[in-house]
C-alpha cells in the first residue's frame, strides 16, 4: 500500500511528499527528521514552510509583462517543494511518532496545509499565469508537467464561479477534518481477545505461544496487530478462539466510524456535484487510466466473471476438508477460510506454512530485500547508524550509485503503542535533481524488534516487505527530475501498485530466496522443493482472494458512485459478499469503519486488480529461469521507474512491453492450477 493524503489530491492528483529539518528549498541533503523536533518545533517548522511557500506564492503573482518558466513555473514548482516538505512529513509523523503530543502537532499541521493547498488550487490567477506559458519551445517533461498542472487546476474547480470556489474550498477544509478522524479511530482502536487457558492456542507455532505468557489471572491477551492475529486464522484449532479473533479485527474502529464514514460520503458527493459532475467516483476517476466511474465498474464485472468458476472450485475444496471434521457441515465461514486452507495445502499439496517460518527471521529478510533489489537494480545500500529518527527502533539508510547519493530511507517495521497498525510506503521528500535527493519510510508491523525473538515471519510477510519496497524505489528511483511536480510516484493513481506487485514475484523463485532465506538454527537454505509445493499450495484458494478483493472494490465504488441518500454500507457489505463470496455474510461485523482505503483511496480500490493486470503482464517480459540477471530490470527500471510522473502511465507500461497491456498474463496466473 502507498499512502496517499486527501489534500495533495485536492491540488494534483500527483502524489507529493515531506520534508523536514533545513528549508526544502537549500540544497543540502540532511536527513529529514534533523533535530529531532518536539511539538513545538514541529509547529514552527511547518508554519515557516507555508511562509515561504506565501513568499514564492506573492513573487508569482506580482509578475509584470511576458509569462516566463523562470518568472511563473520556476516559482510555482517552489510552492509545490514547501507543500510537499510540510504536507507529507505530517502525514507520517500522525501515524507513527511516540510522543501523542508531536502526533497532535501533526494532524493541526495537516489541516493548515490542506487549507493552502486548497486556496492553491482554487487561485485563478495562478492558473491565468500558467496557462499562458508558451510551451512551443519547451521540453516534453516541462511540456506535461504544465499540461497536467492546468488540467488538475481545472479539475480541482479553478474555473468556477467565486461563490462556488468557497463553497469547495469549505468543504474540503471539512472533508481533511473528517479523514483525520477516520484514520485516527482506526489507529487508536487497540482492542484485545482475551485467551483463558493456554490449551486454547493449540496448533499455534512454538514461538508464538512463547511469546505470549499467561497473565498474574492464567488469561493471556492477544491483540488485533497483524503479528497475533493473522496467525490466528491460519492456525488456531480452536474456532470459538478463530471467530472471537475474527469478529474483533473485523469491528476496529467501530462504531466511532458508521457517521464518520457517513459524514465523508456526503461531503465527497456534494463537492463531485459543485464540481460539475454526477457523483465522487466519476469525479475521482476523471484522471485515472480507468477513465471514469462507468469503466471501473465494467472491470470490476468483467474480474467478477472471469473469477468465478476458480472461486467455485476453491470453495467446494474447502468445503469437502470441513467435513472430514464436521460431516453434516453445510458451510465454511469466513473465520474457518484460512484455517482450512492451510489444512488443504497440508494434505493436498503436502505443504504446511508453519514449515516455512523457520526460514524467514525478520533480520535475514531485511537483508534480503536490500541485496536482491541491489543486484537487480545496480545500486548498493548503506546503513546510518546514528541516523536522526523518530523512535529508536527505526532504522535508517542510504542508497547510492556509481558511489552518488542518490536516496535515503527508513524502516519502522514492528508495532508499538499509537502507531499505524497496517503496512504502508510514505514518501517524506521527493527528489529534485541537483537540489535534493529523495526519501521514503516503510511503516510495517512484523514480528520480531524484541530481544531474543528472531521475528519468524509468515511468508506473506515476505511478499509484504517485498511489495512495499517496491513502493519505496518507485519513490527513489523516480525522485531526479528537474521540477518536483512530476517526481516521484506522480503518475495516476490506478499504476501505482503495478511496480510493488510485480516485485512480489521475487519471492516465490527458489533461487532467490535461497540467497537470504536461512534457517535461524542451522543456517541452511530453504529447499528448492519446499519452495515449490508452497507455490503449488498458492495456487488454491486464488479464486476466493480475488473475489474478496472485488467485494472490497466494488464497495469502494458503490458508496461513492450515487447519492448519499441510496448508501448504506452494512447493507451493500451484506449484499456483496451473498454475490461474490460462497462464504456467508457475518452479521454483527463493520468492517468498513477500518477499511482504510475508503478515505485515501475511495472510490478507487479497484486500483489494486488493475495495477496487478499491468504487473502480470509486466512480469512476463522477465527470464523466470534467472529473475536477479539485471538485463530486464535495468531497462524496467529506466523505462517505467525512473520516469516518475513524466508521462503517461500507459505509455510508459508501453513503452516497456513494446504494446499495450492486455489480460493475457492475468488470466494464465488465474487459472494456474486448476
Amino acid at each position: 500500500m502507498r499512502r496517499i493524503l486527501f489534500f495533495f489530491l485536492i491540488l494534483s492528483m500527483t502524489v507529493l511528499s515531506a520534508m523536514t529539518g533545513s528549508a526544502a528549498m537549500n540544497s543540502n541533503d540532511e536527513p529529514f527528521w534533523t533535530g529531532k523536533p518536539d511539538a513545538a518545533q514541529f509547529t514552527r517548522i511547518q508554519d515557516e514552510r507555508l511562509a515561504k511557500a506565501q513568499e514564492a506564492l506573492n513573487r508569482l503573482l506580482a509578475v509584470k509583462g511576458k509569462r516566463t518558466f523562470e518568472n511563473t513555473l520556476e516559482p510555482y514548482d517552489e510552492i509545490l517543494t514547501y507543500l510537499d516538505a510540510a504536507g507529507q512529513q505530517a502525514g507520517l509523523i500522525q501515524e507513527v511518532h511516540p510522543d501523542e503530543a508531536v502526533r497532535n502537532a501533526a494532524e493541526k499541521a495537516s489541516q493548515k496545509i490542506a487549507a493552502f493547498a486548497t486556496d492553491l488550487s482554487l487561485n485563478r490567477g495562478v492558473y491565468d499565469a500558467l496557462y499562458s506559458l508558451d510551451l512551443k519551445e519547451a521540453d516534453a517533461e516541462t511540456r506535461y508537467y504544465v499540461e497536467k498542472t492546468l488540467r488538475d487546476f481545472r479539475l480541482a474547480g479553478v474555473d468556477k464561479t467565486e461563490e462556488t470556489r468557497k463553497k469547495i474550498k469549505a468543504l474540503r477544509d471539512e472533508l481533511v477534518l473528517v479523514g483525520q478522524e477516520f484514520s485516527r479511530n482506526i489507529r487508536d482502536d487497540k482492542r484485545t481477545v482475551i485467551v483463558n487457558d493456554s490449551s486454547e492456542l493449540e496448533g499455534m507455532p512454538a514461538d508464538y505461544i512463547a511469546r505470549h505468557k499467561p497473565g498474574p489471572d492464567g488469561k493471556i491477551t492477544l491483540t488485533i496487530d497483524y503479528p497475533d492475529s493473522l496467525p490466528i486464522f491460519s492456525y488456531a484449532r480452536n474456532e470459538s478462539l478463530r471467530k472471537r479473533m475474527y469478529i474483533e479485527y473485523n469491528n476496529r474502529a467501530y462504531p466511532q466510524n458508521m457517521a464518520v464514514l457517513d459524514r465523508m460520503i456526503a461531503k465527497r458527493y456534494e463537492l463531485a456535484r459543485l464540481l460539475g459532475f454526477s457523483n465522487w467516483a466519476d469525479y475521482i476517476t476523471a484522471d485515472k487510466m480507468v477513465k471514469s466511474g462507468k469503466n471501473a465498474s465494467d472491470f470490476i464485472d468483467r474480474v467478477v466473471q472471469a473469477s468465478g468458476a476458480k472461486a467455485a472450485s476453491d470453495y467446494q475444496v474447502l468445503l469437502k476438508r470441513k467435513q472430514q471434521d464436521v460431516p453434516d457441515a453445510k458451510v465454511v465461514n469466513a473465520w474457518e477460510t484460512g484455517y482450512y486452507s492451510e489444512l488443504v495445502r497440508k494434505a493436498n499439496y503436502d505443504f504446511d506454512s508453519q514449515s516455512v517460518r523457520p526460514y524467514f527471521p525478520y533480520d535475514r529478510v531485511k537483508q534480503g530485500v536490500l541485496d536482491v533489489t541491489s543486484r537487480m537494480f545496480g545500486v548498493t545500500f548503506r546503513q546510518m547508524k546514528d541516523a536522526p529518527v523518530w523512535d529508536s527502533s527505526v532504522e535508517a539508510y542510504e542508497m547510492f550509485e556509481d558511489g552518488k547519493l542518490v536516496g535515503r530511507f527508513y524502516l519502522d517495521m514492528h508495532p508499538r503503542k499509537g502507531k499505524y497498525n497496517h503496512a504502508a510506503e510514505f514518501a517524506v521528500r521527493t527528489g529534485v535533481e541537483g537540489k535534493q535527493i529523495p526519501e521514503a519510510v516503510l511503516v510495517c508491523n512484523f514480528p520480531g524488534g524484541e530481544a531474543n525473538d528472531p521475528g519468524l515471519m509468515e511468508h506473506d510477510d515476505v511478499v509484504t516487505f517485498f511489495h512495499e519496497f517496491g513502493h519505496l524505489l518507485h519513490h527513489l528511483f523516480s525522485g531526479h527530475h528537474q521540477w518536483i511536480g512530476i517526481g516521484g510516484i506522480s503518475t495516476e493513481q490506478d499504476f501505482v501498485e503495478a511496480p510493488s506487485q510485480m516485485l512480489e514475484e521475487w519471492t516465490w523463485d527458489p533461487t532467490v530466496l535461497q540467497t537470504f532465506a536461512k534457517h535461524y538454527k542451522t543456517n541452511e537454505p530453504i529447499p528448492t522443493a519446499l519452495v515449490k509445493q508452497m507455490k503449488r499450495a498458492d495456487e488454491f484458494g486464488k479464486g476466493l482472494q480475488v473475489r474478496r478483493q472485488m467485494v472490497y472494490a466494488k464497495l469502494s465504488l458503490s458508496i461513492y458512485d450515487r447519492a448519499p441518500s441510496e448508501v448504506n454500507t452494512d447493507a451493500m457489505i451484506e449484499k456483496l459478499t451473498e454475490e461474490y463470496q460462497p462464504t456467508p455474510f457475518v452479521s454483527g461485523i463493520h468492517w468498513q469503519n477500518a477499511f482504510g482505503h475508503l478515505e485515501g483511496y475511495s472510490a478507487v480500490y479497484y486500483t489494486y486488480m488493475w495495477s496487478l493486470v499491468i504487473a502480470k503482464d509486466m512480469f512476463s517480459q522477465f527470464d523466470k529461469s534467472n529473475l536477479l540477471a539485471p538485463g530486464v530490470a535495468k531497462r524496467y527500471r529506466n523505462t517505467v521507474l525512473v520516469p516518475g510522473g513524466s508521462q503517461p502511465a500507459a505509455q510508459l507500461v508501453e513503452h516497456f512491453l513494446n504494446r499495450p497491456f492486455n489480460f493475457n498474463a492475468w488470466q494464465e496466473w488465474l487459472n494456474e492450477g486448476s
